[in-house]
């Protein structure tokens, strides 16, 4: 007798600490460039008040996600919470949205690595070095999420470390007067101006935080889920919090800091102005800043492929998407069709200019733009889970429901509108390859619909056909 060949299936290795790593290591990299060009638009003063708004939105936002986490574990994350509660179209756009952030995330990490490698080595092309990360993540993520969650934790602790290494040597050289100078978009006293630049900055802001929910997306890959992961949004999101305030405040306060608002190696400059420009300290933290970056960017490609496989699993996408390798039982197809997009996207200039922000810039925005989105509909999912599927179970229960949902879903939405008007051209964009997106599950959605009605019509022709044959011969 043959024996049936079991599909390969996701691997549970993960425990607490390692999402705790994974939670923040997904983030940790907008500690470290990104979220300055904030200082651009709202100065010093203003993008305090943006982070401020942007911090509350995410605590109350990851103690009531962590509700849907827990009640629906899942590898597909938001997209199976939506579904479950708006059903294939509320999966699509949360899956879409998502699927946008977590893949258009690692391109501009990818660009701040290059950039960190170029002040050690000035003749080096960043977007090269941009490549050979791709190269290098994409291969180790699909080996086994085991090894990938364990250096995932190695680098993200060596990221915590440099940090306090940075605010520590940077501290002598703080002055508040330098961090308030001009402060508020770039003027001195509060005024229309610094209320528009507050507004404009919500990316960056956001930046600070954005993936952290992606620890969600190993649900499928972790002991006991329902307990820990729980554990791990909340002292992660401590953990961020503590770092983005103590980084943006002593990179503020050493100097100039309009001259840090719009470069991606912020946290290097702002050491160059204490300790000069040869000095060990310096070195230090460019080889271990990497680390934060990597580390960011290696989980969100761990983040991107599962959210990859769990929408083609779904039939949002191509189904091959969903294979799981059968040696190392990692979605390495998903690894690799999110890649080839990330890299596109490095080298999009070369066809497609927006604006007059930088690249980096504009490809933190749209993943943000997908971030925003997907917060909103996962905050609606829990309103009408609530009262549409009371008997749920669910381990962690949101608290102060509904007042943190609430808070999550509003700040969310003027984000969003936000965003929208001072990013009108990329929204534009994003909201044309999302109807793109959406054509093309609509279709196939119903070719399959349809393959799956006539194989159970022949079938049924089949079962009538021998009922009668039966028939005469009673």
């Amino acid at each position: 007798m043959s024996k049936v060949k079991e599909t390969p299936t996701l691997k549970r290795t993960l425990n607490s600490f390692h999402l705790w790593g994974i939670a923040v290591g997904l983030v940790i990299s907008g500690e470290y460039f990104g979220w300055s060009y904030g200082w651009s638009s709202a100065g010093t003063l203003g993008f305090l008040v943006t982070t401020g708004l942007v911090a509350l939105m995410y605590v109350t936002f990851i103690f009531s996600f962590t509700e849907l986490s827990t009640a629906i574990p899942n590898a597909g994350g938001p997209f199976a919470y939506a579904r479950k509660a708006f059903g294939k179209n509320g999966g699509f756009i949360a899956g879409f949205a998502t699927l946008v952030e977590f893949v258009f995330a690692p391109p501009a990490i990818a660009m701040a690595i290059g950039t960190y490698l170029n002040v050690q080595f000035p003749a080096l092309d960043p977007r090269l070095t941009a490549l050979c990360a791709y190269a290098l993540f994409m291969s180790l993520n699909i080996i086994g999420v085991g090894i990938a969650a364990t250096f995932e934790l190695f680098v993200t602790l060596l990221a915590i470390f440099e940090l306090l290494v940075f605010m520590g040597v940077v501290a002598p050289g703080f002055e508040w007067s330098n961090f308030t100078q001009n402060g508020w978009a770039g003027e001195s006293t509060f005024n229309l101006k610094a209320v528009s630049g507050i507004f404009a900055a919500i990316p960056f802001a956001i930046w600070f935080f954005l993936a952290i929910e992606g620890a969600s997306m190993a649900a499928e890959e972790a002991k006991n889920p329902r307990k820990t992961i729980p554990k791990a949004f909340t002292l992660g999101i401590l953990t961020l919090t503590t770092l983005a305030v103590g980084v943006m405040m002593f990179a503020g306060g050493v100097g100039d800091w309009k001259a840090l608002s719009n470069i991606n190696d912020p946290l290097p400059q702002a050491m160059k102005i204490i300790v000069g420009g040869s000095s060990g300290w310096l070195h230090m933290l460019v080889w271990l800043g990497l680390f934060g970056l990597i580390a960011s960017f290696h989980g969100i490609i761990m983040g991107y492929s599962r959210q990859i496989f769990a929408l083609a699993r779904a039939g949002y996408l191509p189904k091959s998407l969903s294979k799981v390798n059968s040696q190392f039982r990692t979605p390495h197809w998903g690894i690799i069709t999110g890649g080839v997009v990330g890299i596109l996207a490095i080298f999009s200039d070369n066809w497609i200019t927006i604006g007059d922000m930088p690249l980096t810039a504009n490809i933190v925005t749209f993943s943000v733009l997908g971030a925003i989105i997907m917060y909103i509909i996962s905050m609606l999912s829990l309103i009408r889970l609530r009262k549409t599927e009371p008997e749920l179970k669910r381990p962690f229960r949101a608290p102060f429901y509904p007042v943190f949902p609430i808070i999550a879903l509003v700040l969310s939405i003027i984000c969003l509108i936000a965003m929208i008007y001072y990013n009108f051209m990329l929204s534009l964009i994003f909201a044309g390859i999302m109807a793109l997106a959406y054509v093309y599950y609509y279709f196939t959605q119903h070719k399959i619909e349809n393959i799956v009605e006539e194989v159970i019509e022949e079938v049924l022709e089949e079962i009538e056909g021998e009922t009668s044959k039966l028939d005469e011969v009673l």
